[in-house]
């Protein structure tokens, strides 16, 4: 049986971050400074928290600040490159990453948020659910902005709803998947893809579940959001110190 610190991790983090430019245009997004260092620490301090060791980074835009910038050690965690030549979108990269992911499941992470979310409570449920694979869930009261997931009773996903003015609350996507190998196997591998529009809605009733958590999550995708960034961190390390977050 695979073991938490047995799980590949991988870091989608080749995104343009078009929207953020204004404020970050000599590097990745994932690398925009928070309280001093790369955004992406902060979700690497999270995987060598639970143990992983080794993190695939899928790169793309300005990937050779990043990957200098990094090394090929974090910590005690082996950090291995999968560089995109040309935009492949969350889906194609993660695709194009197979080669280098070395466990069944595979850990992913959005490189442009930060869910607060048990990381090994997201593992648990993935081997309780017995699926395919298993998003990690966070409850919004207005679900306008994120669009949101619709799950049976028995937790699988059911649906995806796209951004909607007039949703309520609801349940949306947290960026934080765990995916069993053939699930990434079946990505087009010839053409660029986004996991949350293209992939995941044709994945819906091939063993897809939501675990749903009580988290905070941090989006660094607006001048906006990324502003917030600083006293997010500050507040969850908090809310650790007086043992309100696990």
């Amino acid at each position: 049986m695979t073991e938490l610190t047995d799980i590949t991790a991988v870091i989608l983090a080749g995104g343009m971050g078009t929207r953020l430019q204004d404020v970050v245009d000599d590097r990745s997004k994932v690398m925009a400074e928070v309280a001093g260092r790369p955004f992406v620490t902060y979700l690497l301090d999270q995987l060598e928290e639970v143990g992983v060791r080794r993190v695939v980074i899928c790169t793309g835009h300005h990937a050779n600040h990043l990957e200098n910038k990094l090394g090929d050690k974090y910590g005690e965690m082996e950090l291995v490159y999968s560089r995109e030549n040309e935009p492949m979108g969350t889906g194609g990269a993660l695709r194009m990453a197979l080669p280098l992911l070395e466990s069944d499941p595979v850990l992913v992470l959005n490189g442009d948020s930060y869910c607060s979310v048990n990381l090994a409570h997201c593992f648990e449920a993935h081997a309780r659910y017995n699926g395919a694979g298993v998003l990690c869930l966070c409850e919004k009261p207005d679900t306008a902005s994120y669009g949101s997931v619709d799950l049976g009773d028995d937790s699988e996903i059911v649906g995806f709803r796209e951004k909607d003015a007039t949703s309520g609350p609801g349940w949306i996507n947290a960026g934080v998947y765990l995916l069993n190998r053939e699930l990434i196997e079946s990505i087009p591998s010839d053409r660029a893809v986004s996991l949350e529009r293209e992939i995941f809605p044709d994945w819906t009733g091939r063993g897809l579940f939501g675990y749903r958590s009580d988290c905070e999550l941090l989006d660094i995708g607006t001048p906006e959001r990324y502003e917030q960034a600083e006293t997010f961190f500050a507040s969850l390390a908090s809310a650790r110190k007086k043992g309100s977050v696990a």
